[in-house]
């Protein structure tokens, strides 16, 4: 393979990818579970509101997976793999409401990290597609949590 990013190079963006991957499904997971489970006064919106992101989820392990495969790497995607590379905590029973907001939010949060993460390994590659994959990631986990954080406030 030879798409000028050396193997050593490939293999560590690779590696990266594979962490963002198993916290955006991660995520994607924990953001259905909410769906199906809210309830109280804000049941309608939340409802709603999870079901948007889980889609844009879903769609996003799908990106992120492909472009680990177009780097000449397999794509975890076992629930055992996910647990092993993810960041992200699982939920404890069904959480009220806002703390399935304030769970989320959190969650959002540590794909941004992880993402993050990568610039530094993509940038001396000059592996574009990736940073720019990473950037389209973090514009939206960051509007995201904007989001959820702004239903905290009282």
């Amino acid at each position: 393979m030879d798409i000028g990013i050396s193997e050593q190079d490939r293999t560590r963006i690779a590696e990266g990818l594979s962490k963002l991957l198993a916290d955006t499904y991660t995520l994607y997971l924990k953001t259905h579970y909410f769906h199906w489970n809210v309830t109280g006064p804000m049941f309608q919106t939340l409802h709603l509101m999870f079901e948007q992101q889980y889609n844009e989820l879903a769609l996003a392990v799908d990106q992120i997976a492909e472009r680990i495969r177009a780097l000449g790497h397999v794509a975890p995607g076992s629930y055992g793999d996910y647990a092993r590379l993810t960041s992200i905590a699982e939920s404890q029973g069904v959480p009220k409401a806002q703390d399935m907001i304030r769970e989320l939010v959190q969650a959002h949060e540590t794909v941004c990290r992880t993402a993050r993460s990568l610039f530094p390994v993509t940038e001396p590659a000059s592996d574009e597609p990736t940073a720019d994959l990473l950037t389209q990631r973090l514009q939206v986990h960051e509007k995201t949590a904007w989001m959820l954080r702004s239903l905290l406030e009282s």
